[in-house]
Order: C-alpha cells, then sequence, then structure tokens
C-alpha cells in the first residue's frame, strides 16, 4: 500500500490550484526565493524559511503551513518552515479554522492567551507548530535561513532580519480587514488559497518542475 503524500482533502485542494492564475510579475518576485531554494537543493544544503508577518498571527502561519507542506507534496527534502514577528500576539483562531477546513489535522496542544497547535498534513508526518513568537524567537533558526516579509508592515517595520541569507518580501493581503463581517469565512479561505497557489509555483520552480 502506498503511502499517501498529503490528506486526501489536502490533495484536492493542491489539485485545484492554478499557478497560470499568477501574473508574470507577481512570477518575478517570487522566482526570487524559488532561485534561493533552488540553490540551497543544488548545493544539497538544508533549507530553512521564516515567514514573517508583524503580529504572526494570520498570514505568517498559513504560508509556514503551506510550505512546509508543498515542500514534501513535489519532494523537496530536508526543509523546515517557520514563522514569527516584529511582536508576538496569538495564533488567530480563524487562521487555524481555515486550515482545518482544507484537511489539516489541527489539534491545540495548550490553552492559553497564546495557544500552540499542532498542525498535521499527513497520518505520518511531523507536524507543523503554530504559535506567535517573534521573527527571532528561539524556536526560529538563527542563520542560514531565508527570511520572507508576508506584509508590508513588517518589510517596513523590520528592515534587519540578523542571520538571513536574504529577505524576500512576498506580500499578502491581510484578511484580518474581514474580522466579524459575514466574508470574513470566504475571505480567509481566498487568503489561504492564493498563498496555496504562489506557494505551489515557488516549490515546483524550485525543483525544475515548472
Amino acid at each position: 500500500m502506498t503511502e499517501e503524500l498529503v490528506f486526501p482533502e489536502i490533495e484536492q485542494t493542491i489539485s485545484s490550484l492554478d499557478i497560470d492564475q499568477i501574473s508574470e510579475d507577481r512570477k518575478e518576485v517570487l522566482n526570487h526565493l524559488a532561485n534561493y531554494i533552488r540553490a540551497r537543493i543544488t548545493k544539497k544544503k538544508a533549507i530553512a524559511l521564516n515567514f514573517i508577518c508583524t503580529h504572526n498571527s494570520r498570514r505568517s502561519h498559513l504560508s509556514q503551513v503551506w510550505a512546509q507542506t508543498l515542500a514534501h507534496y513535489i519532494g523537496i527534502k530536508n526543509i523546515s518552515c517557520y514563522s514569527g514577528g516584529t511582536e508576538a500576539t496569538a495564533m488567530f483562531p480563524v487562521a487555524a479554522e481555515t486550515l482545518k477546513n482544507h484537511g489539516f489535522l489541527i489539534a491545540k496542544l495548550s490553552d492559553s492567551s497564546n495557544p500552540v497547535y499542532s498542525i498535521k498534513y499527513s497520518a505520518n508526518s511531523h507536524p507543523s507548530i503554530g504559535f506567535s513568537k517573534t521573527f527571532d524567537d528561539d524556536f526560529n533558526p538563527k542563520s542560514n535561513f531565508a527570511a520572507i516579509m508576508t506584509c508590508s508592515s513588517a518589510d517596513k517595520g523590520c528592515p534587519i532580519v540578523g542571520g538571513s541569507d536574504g529577505r524576500f518580501p512576498i506580500t499578502f493581503e491581510d484578511p484580518k480587514a474581514f474580522d466579524n463581517t459575514p466574508l470574513q469565512k470566504e475571505k480567509y479561505r481566498e487568503r489561504s488559497l492564493q498563498i496555496a497557489t504562489e506557494i505551489l509555483y515557488v516549490m515546483k520552480q524550485a525543483a525544475g518542475l515548472v
């Protein structure tokens, strides 16, 4: 029996993603990160990606989880994905709920003002760990990593990310604008799928598949 790469519902989501819808201008932005990952693969070096946003509550977590999942799905080995903020708050519950609705197995490991989540994409995978932290928290890598800025305010407010190999501004609109509105669920899903689509492109490009 062949081991499934990801849970079936996540597989369906990935299969629905259309990287051809990404504009050429956006691909130029994404290619910088893809080239970094490809260079690390070529040199047989470990790959560490740290997705950074102001509060480490929404976009950075979605990016971290999708990057870890899609790297595994594409077959990129020796990659570890992290997230952080310029300040620590909490992973917003709707971000976790959005991932759960995509088919991720979510477990809350602690119940506090900044809960810790276990997030699995397949039965035998090591879970991603989701909780809010600063980008330089001890949980995150200290050197030889890519700093990926997922929001413009973090990109402007965090001019130096010590120890990183480089910074990659790949920013996304904040779904927080739709919190407590009838569009909240739809807009979080929309943003999550955009992030997944663009990271799928990055991983395929890095692996030489597009």
